[in-house]
């Protein structure tokens, strides 16, 4: 046991900066409920209020960064500020963005109240959009909890260093992965799920670019998996449900999974339909 207990004591000393899940989970939470105070416990109807808690807000995560400096470069207390700084245009802008889109683009909604409160997707964009920031103030670590957590309430895993453009809309999310240097343009609708992945899950390609590309007013159906660094879903494409893709397609494409009886055949036939207007 004692051996043991030393081993523990020598894995505690050598954590290079340990921010308690909890703690990051709650600053995620607390930060989602001044956002939107549909995922508050109370609103903050006052400005008074409103100011005092974003004040701690901002000193917690102060905290968190100056107590992890092993998590980045910089000064905690700066980076703290630059993220709050960047806050309205870099998340809560592009997160009204992305509710328009999941409004709009969902029948079933009925309000965007209801798509703040109750849609698993608005939830995992939402983390992404506060990882992502973080991420790109060059944190580590702390990002990838917040996905995570995330990721564990919805079944949606988004990498925080995936670049997402606006308008972005996921419906029935679940299942969902977007890897870590992924590339997907504005106005960009995806199902359940669909994986953007990697061909290659060799160690020494992480810093390559290994998930796919996606451009532009491109819809990805239920179920499509689309691999490699070097694959382009063209602008304004469609891929059907179940696909699987791991070569670029051009602009304007619709690719979907047909089975069917062929001519002269004794059995049904899987196969791919391509069709491009480019």
């Amino acid at each position: 046991m004692e051996v043991f207990l030393n081993r523990l004591q020598k894995a505690h000393n050598l954590c290079p900066g340990c921010p308690s899940p909890k703690v990051i989970n709650r600053f995620f939470v607390d930060l989602l409920g001044i956002l939107f105070p549909e995922h508050s416990s109370e609103a903050l109807k006052d400005k008074g209020s409103l100011e005092l808690k974003f004040s701690e807000l901002k000193l917690q995560l102060q905290k968190i960064l100056t107590m992890n400096v092993a998590l980045h470069n910089g000064n905690g207390e700066d980076l703290a500020n630059q993220f709050f700084e960047k806050l309205e245009e870099e998340v809560y802008n592009k997160l009204h963005e992305d509710l328009d889109a999941m409004y709009k683009g969902d029948p079933a909604a009925k309000s965007k109240t209801e798509v703040i409160r109750c849609y698993p997707g608005f939830y995992a964009i939402s983390a992404y959009r506060v990882a992502h920031l973080l991420h790109r103030l060059g944190i580590s670590l702390i990002p990838r909890m917040i996905t995570e957590y995330a990721h564990s309430k919805t079944g949606v895993d988004i990498h925080p260093g995936a670049m997402i453009g606006r308008f972005f809309c996921i419906d029935h999310a679940t299942g969902i992965v977007i890897g870590e240097t992924t590339l997907v343009g504005d106005r960009v609708k995806i199902y359940q799920g669909v994986t953007l992945g990697a061909l290659s899950v060799n160690k020494e390609d992480a810093d390559k670019k290994r998930h796919p590309t996606i451009e532009d007013d491109v819809v990805l159906y239920a179920g499509a998996t689309i691999l490699g660094g070097d694959t382009v879903i063209g602008k304004g494409s469609v891929v059907g449900g179940n696909v699987w893709l791991t070569k670029s397609i051009p602009a304007k494409s619709k690719i979907y999974y047909q089975t069917k009886m062929l001519d002269g055949a004794s059995n049904l036939t899987d196969f791919y339909v391509l069709k491009s207007e480019a």
